[in-house]
């Protein structure tokens, strides 16, 4: 079973959001519902902007919680390096 770490986004270089899980697109869903955490329900953040994949749970707590730990221009830097329109990366979730 795959894990996830990713990071959400209300607009280019805006209010971000680091989580992990296990069913992503799932979890993704509940954010664009509204049904995120407090942070990501009071800044309006929804569009998955990062996200990579791990073989264990435990490799995706760890590298959310160094992701976490960095200053906010590395976080912007790991987006833009793969994403730097800052678009909606949902549909490129794994099945």
């Amino acid at each position: 079973m795959s894990h996830y770490v990713y990071i959400l986004a209300n607009k280019p270089k805006g209010a971000i959001y680091v989580g992990t899980a296990r069913e992503l697109r799932q979890r993704i869903e509940q954010h664009k519902a509204g049904k995120g955490s407090t942070h990501t329900q009071k800044y309006n953040i929804r569009t998955l902007v990062y996200f990579e994949k791990f073989a264990t749970a435990v490799e995706a707590v760890h590298r959310e919680r160094t992701v976490k730990k960095w200053r906010r221009e590395w976080k912007d830097e790991l987006i833009e390096k793969v994403n730097p329109e800052w678009r909606d990366v949902s549909a490129d979730i794994p099945y």
